[in-house]
């Protein structure tokens, strides 16, 4: 024996003395149907939403809108890479950019996504990490301050 004394490994468990955490992020919080649960959770929110339903031209009928997101998340979080396959490099400050965001738009649109994240009923684990990225990338969406 050397002396050195070896590190002990950490493990990231699901919950306080639950499973320890396998695969990717979107392996781990269910896959697509976790993704779409959440998206059409969310565009429940903005269907109702006097700011936010007119920055999407394919209204009432989010389909489109529905699918994009869908597939921009999984492939973020580690699933399929469809969402490039069709569409190519996400750019999502300049996909945003016709648009009017600034922070009432961005509020409106974490107060809608939030709701949609505590359907899901994720370990509190995956809720911070969902929930981080989320907000920064709300945070930088804002390409305005004006109302």
């Amino acid at each position: 024996m050397s002396g050195a004394h070896e590190p002990n490994p950490v493990t990231l468990r699901l919950s306080q003395g639950g499973e320890s955490v396998h695969g990717n992020f979107w392996e781990q919080v269910g896959g697509r149907p976790t993704f779409e649960k959440l998206v059409r959770a969310f565009y429940d929110g903005i269907r109702t939403d006097e700011v936010l339903l007119p920055m999407y031209p394919e209204q009432p009928d989010l389909e489109g809108a529905i699918h994009r997101l869908t597939g921009f998340l999984e492939q973020y979080w580690g699933g399929p890479t469809t969402y490039s396959e069709e569409r190519g490099h996400p750019r999502l400050r300049m996909r945003h950019a016709p648009f009017k965001v600034n922070p009432d738009a961005r509020d409106r649109w974490l107060k809608h996504m939030r709701a949609a994240v505590d359907t899901l009923e994720l370990s509190p684990l995956h809720d911070a990490t969902l929930w981080a990225y989320l907000d920064r990338a709300a945070q930088a969406m804002v390409n305005t301050l004006d109302d």
